[in-house]
């Protein structure tokens, strides 16, 4: 299950369609083809978004790993 304290690094590995969401978003999840360091509640908040975004981008994430292992 993914939550705010994820790791960037642990969440594309997970779910890679996460690369996508995230960009879509305006957060920055690659450097150079490398993860960015850091939770996904901290990169998200560095890009201003409040407690209220993150927990619908964790509900938006868990949604998508699901869909993966289908």
């Amino acid at each position: 299950m993914i939550t705010k304290e994820i790791e960037i690094e642990d969440l594309i590995k997970e779910v890679p369609q996460a690369v996508t969401f995230l960009m879509a978003k305006g957060i920055r999840c690659l450097r150079c083809g490398e993860p960015i360091r850091g939770t996904l509640g901290t990169a998200a908040k560095e890009k201003g978004f409040n407690e209220k975004d993150l927990e619908n981008f964790v509900i938006d994430l868990n949604k998508l790993m699901i869909e993966k292992n289908i």
